[in-house]
């Protein structure tokens, strides 16, 4: 509805008044602590358009900017040429209280783009390209640089969208080196002037400036051509799986079952800080109501863009009101859709779904798709452009090829497509810098509710050193196992309710339960089939520690402190995988999980586990480092 974000934000306030007072008592506590208040727009995108400055300077020193957030897609700002990564939060709290961060000092891997998209391909297709190319190339915790002549046909919202899905292709960071682009956007976004100087200068004198003749020395160069981009989408089930889009209504394998879209939503910083899909999305609605169509009734539609000043771009040339009427209404300036928050569906719509075991979709301009994020009721989820959101809740299904297929009578989707002219006009006459100065002059004042809020004017964790004995199985789970998996995306609620919710996922396979969906286990010490909350709680009562093994990627996805916080409220002692991702490893460690993984070439699967197994895990009483051996004691039953 009209009304969505007023309610949203009210309703966001009411539910959150508690943590959103303490913070706002510790912006007047603090000198060093600001907060952008609620209902202003994603991080990622206040960074990337506001915050960052590229070159730091203080106390008469000048140095690169850089950035550690706690949510994955903060190496959006990789793409202003500021270096950046997710860190969970546990890693972010060290920091601000003055800790140092440590890593392995990684491999580079240079990425070489040449030539420039063509037809009706996007950004977003090029960084569904770039995902499934570098999930290939194993590039997980590895830095990628992206360099070469393509640089110079991608703005710097079209790097941003590449960089912000870092996470799904794997790597710590996609980075892009400081250009005239970098400078052509700090103008654009209204940084003073004395700034955009320093930037300037300051890259050329230390030899940061990207040199277009001579090439970096990298660990191993990829190379990729633009013009070779198709339009496309991502899924069902994964970022990396593109499918061409003449392809999508082909795509069987997964069960599209009748491919109805029940949601579609232009939603996540990854695609709405771009202004040419979000113009291209409201133009392709202008032309589709002019051709008389409309979203099919039993899709759910919305728009959640990452700041202001998409909103602002719209209005002012009269763009909102055709995504309006098709009900791409603003439901607010945040994660919504892409972090599972999309709300329920119609009562009925549901109903009829669980009913008649329908295989229904959701289509969304985000970064993530994995099984059971976005709504419970969704089994296929496709990530795509901004306008092909728009295109698909016009069909409001998945088996039609839109290249080819009419989305009405006799109209196709090249009779409404918006022509890069066309997108490129309306960005030349709406887009200027007073737009980003007017909306970021009171980035910290926050809605009225925020201005309502009334406030008044550590401990640390105890690492048990000691050796892990006689400990039982909790599950055993394959590979890409996501954080969703452990900790569905969704409220945050208090601890027991996060608890029962860990490991709850509607479609995690524990290989100990053959043939089940969902969080259950064998609870060895009644022998009997229960949800894995349930078995954990019983071993917790009876002094039993557990484990976990899992296959490769095992936490993969959100940088979700939850999905490290909940197994260790559930007891778990150590996680045995075959690999970890960089994030969820750190968080695991932060919370006292063991995240151990396999040597040589071993798995679960060499060790035929079937759950019953006593686990010793020997050596721990040892200084602690990466690569150390432990000893893992299995006896079997």
């Amino acid at each position: 509805a009209k009304d969505s974000f007023d309610k949203n934000v009210q309703m966001e306030m009411k539910r959150n008044i508690e943590r959103y007072a303490f913070l706002k008592w510790g912006q007047q506590a603090f000198n060093n602590f600001k907060v952008v208040p609620p209902g202003t727009g994603i991080c990622h995108q206040v960074n990337l358009e506001y915050l960052a400055k590229v070159v730091w300077h203080k106390d008469g020193l000048a140095y690169p900017d850089s950035l550690v957030g706690t949510d994955s897609h903060t190496t959006m700002v990789n793409g202003l040429s500021v270096l950046g990564w997710g860190v969970g939060g546990i890693e972010a709290e060290a920091a601000m209280l003055g800790q140092p961060l440590t890593m392995i000092l990684p491999e580079v891997i240079g990425v070489k783009l040449t030539g420039k998209l063509i037809g009706i391909a996007t950004a977003t297709d090029l960084v569904l390209t770039v995902t499934e190319m570098l999930r290939k190339k194993r590039v997980v915790g590895k830095f990628v640089e992206f360099f070469g002549e393509g640089l110079k046909n991608l703005t710097i919202a079209d790097r941003a969208t590449i960089s912000n899905m870092s996470p799904e292709y794997g790597a710590t960071c996609g980075f892009f080196p400081i250009d005239q682009e970098t400078i052509k956007y700090l103008e654009l976004t209204g940084r003073e002037k004395t700034q955009i100087k320093l930037v300037e200068k300051y890259a050329t004198e230390q030899n940061l400036w990207y040199d277009f003749e001579h090439e970096a020395e990298y660990t191993e160069v990829l190379e990729l051509d633009l013009s070779t981009v198709h339009s496309s989408l991502a899924g069902p089930k994964r970022p990396q799986d593109r499918v061409n889009l003449n392809d999508v209504a082909t795509n069987q394998n997964y069960e599209i079952g009748n491919g109805d879209v029940v949601i579609a939503a232009i939603t996540s910083c990854t695609n709405t800080s771009n202004p040419s899909v979000m113009i291209g999305a409201a133009l392709l609605a202008k032309k589709a109501l002019e051709y008389g169509l409309k979203v099919k009734p039993w899709v759910k539609t919305s728009l959640a863009p990452g700041s202001k000043v998409v909103t602002e771009y719209l209005n002012l040339r009269g763009l909102d009101k055709y995504l309006d009427e098709l009900g791409f209404n603003l439901v607010g300036y945040g994660c919504t859709t892409c972090i599972g928050n999309s709300g329920p569906l119609n009562p009925e719509i549901e109903e009829t779904i669980n009913k008649n075991g329908l295989v229904v979709a959701s289509v969304l301009s985000g970064n993530r798709n994995f099984e059971g994020r976005i709504n419970p009721l969704t089994k296929a989820s496709y990530l795509g452009s901004p306008i092909l959101v728009v295109a698909y809740a016009l069909s409001g299904t998945l088996n039609i090829d839109l290249t080819n297929m009419p989305i009405g009578e006799n109209i196709y989707l090249k009779d409404i497509w918006p022509s890069k002219e066309e997108i490129d006009e309306v960005i030349a006459n709406s887009i200027n810098s007073s737009m980003f100065i007017e909306k970021y002059s009171d980035i910290f004042s926050g809605t009225k509710e925020w201005k309502d809020l009334q406030v008044t004017t550590s401990s640390n964790y105890n690492w048990d050193k000691n050796n892990i004995k006689s400990a039982k199985i909790l599950a055993i789970f394959g590979d890409s196992i996501t954080t969703d998996h452990i900790s569905p995306a969704g409220s945050i609620r208090n601890h027991k309710v996060m608890m029962r919710g860990t490991f709850a996922n509607i479609r995690i396979k524990n290989e100990m339960c053959k043939g089940v969906e969902g969080g259950f286990t064998i609870n060895q010490l009644s022998g009997t089939q229960q949800t894995i909350y349930d078995a954990a709680m019983d071993y917790k009562a009876h002094d039993v520690p557990v484990v976990i093994f899992a296959g490769k990627e095992y936490g993969s996805g959100s940088s979700r402190d939850w999905a490290a916080k909940g197994p260790g409220l559930l007891g778990v002692k150590a996680v045995i995988a075959e690999s970890f991702e960089r994030i969820h490893r750190s968080n695991l460690v932060g919370m006292g999980i063991l995240p151990l993984t396999f040597t040589g070439n071993n798995t679960r699967l060499d060790l035929k586990l079937d759950g019953s197994e006593t686990i010793d895990i020997i050596g721990l009483s040892e200084n602690i480092r990466p690569y150390n051996p432990v000893k893992c004691v299995i006896k079997k039953q």
